[in-house]
């Protein structure tokens, strides 16, 4: 008896020690794991196109075994950049805001051979991947059509740029940057936390930075988002699912416009924000500054960090977004414009101001302070016809007739 008293003390002990082994194990891992630091090996590997990237990663207690972590890529930055040396401004604004180099690799594209402009980018050595464009001939285009070849060039530039990136470095996701833009303190954060829904809703085609509307005035609320059927072209994300379907139909010009077409949206929509997450400083450029004295230098840039990471964004989903969308919309009070100067206060959160024709929205906008031009049958950042903006404080929504039954477009 006191021989088996003796091997079942012994027997516990044993189980006691094994488990205290396995405790302090278990703590040395967790150690291991979480107690690391990225090491700066200057790696250029974040360029290969993978959608994940390896870190080379050190403990802090020196002599234990260095590990390797996984991250995976968002998405690629592709800079469309010309004769402009001013992308200094740009590439500053996205590097100084950018997370994690290996989540959002930056890529410099460039067109039109301008030296100064290649010396500004080859000053950032590998915190960008610089491409130039091999195809600087000229475009000859009939009388004063000539005027518009600039059109053709950045339309061609951007075909040969996205090809690169989709097909050549083979990145899954692309966020397109032009040179006059410089990015908000979370624009990374934001497209980081869309980026999912394009995957989840087949009726979104793209993610913008953008909002035509994005004046001080018209807006309020860094954390608001929208689907809008219009597409905007400033600092926007697509996959690469949409490059195959449109690189085969590419235009020779005006690119951002033929996105705009029933053919190419195909009742689709993107998501954008009420802020804007981009801002442009471009007085010139292919467009002449046009609009920019009047309108875009007045857009503002959101300058609060919003965690967009830690919403839940599932709301903009079609299914779960378009009747709240419809209803808060048409449950708003039904006002004139003369509504804003006549002293009243609705008790609503927001009200609606009705358009039944192009030539009433137009007037109604201009009215209202609003961009007031329509492409390819819809009017600059509406949703199922409706533009919603902030008017002397007040949350308006200009929109059809209840029973609105889409966009006409004639070409």
């Amino acid at each position: 008896m006191a021989h088996i008293r003796l091997r079942r003390k012994a027997c516990i002990s044993a189980l006691f020690v094994g488990i205290m082994f396995l405790v302090l194990l278990r703590e040395r891992f967790r150690t291991d794991f979480y107690e690391v630091r990225v090491s700066d090996s200057g790696s250029n590997a974040n360029f290969v196109g993978l959608s994940t990237v390896s870190k080379h990663v050190e403990p802090f207690k020196s002599g234990e075994v260095s590990q390797e972590i996984t991250i995976k890529i968002v998405a690629a930055i592709l800079v469309i950049a010309c004769n402009r040396p001013q992308v200094q401004r740009c590439l500053d604004s996205l590097l100084r805001h950018r997370p994690l180099e290996e989540k959002f690799p930056i890529i410099v594209s460039q067109d039109c051979g301008h030296e100064e402009t290649a010396r500004v980018i080859a000053g950032y050595g590998k915190k960008v991947h610089s491409i130039k464009h091999p195809d600087l001939s000229d475009i000859t285009l009939p009388g004063a059509s000539s005027d518009l070849k600039g059109y053709f060039k950045l339309s061609r530039h951007y075909k040969w740029a996205l090809t690169q990136a989709f097909d050549i470095m083979q990145y899954d996701t692309i966020i397109i940057v032009e040179d006059d833009l410089e990015v908000a303190p979370d624009f990374f954060e934001y497209f980081e936390a869309t980026e999912s829904l394009l995957e989840k809703d087949p009726t979104l085609w793209c993610v913008s930075a953008w909002n035509d509307n994005g004046k001080k005035e018209n807006v309020r609320g860094n954390d608001l988002l929208y689907r809008s059927d219009f597409f905007l072209g400033l600092g926007w994300m697509l996959k690469k699912t949409l490059w195959y379907e449109l690189r085969p139909k590419w235009p020779a010009s005006f690119w951002d416009d033929w996105m705009r077409h029933p053919e190419q949206r195909k009742e689709r929509a993107c998501i954008r924000p009420e802020i804007p997450r981009v801002a442009t400083f471009g007085k010139t450029g292919v467009s002449k500054g046009q609009f920019f004295e009047e309108h875009l230098q007045y857009i503002k840039l959101n300058d609060k960090f919003y965690p967009f990471s830690k919403a839940n964004l599932t709301f903009l989903i079609k299914g779960q977004y378009d009747p709240k969308f419809i209803f808060t919309v048409y449950k708003s009070p039904l006002v004139s414009s003369e509504y804003f100067d006549s002293g009243r206060i609705m008790p609503a959160p927001a009200v609606r101001v009705q358009y039944e024709t192009e030539e009433t929205f137009v007037s109604l906008a201009k009215q209202l302070r609003i961009m007031d031009d329509w492409k390819a049958g819809v009017p600059r950042m509406a949703y199922r016809g409706v533009v919603s903006f902030m008017f002397k404080n007040t949350r308006v929504y200009l929109a059809p007739p209840r029973n609105w039954k889409g966009y006409k477009f004639e070409k």
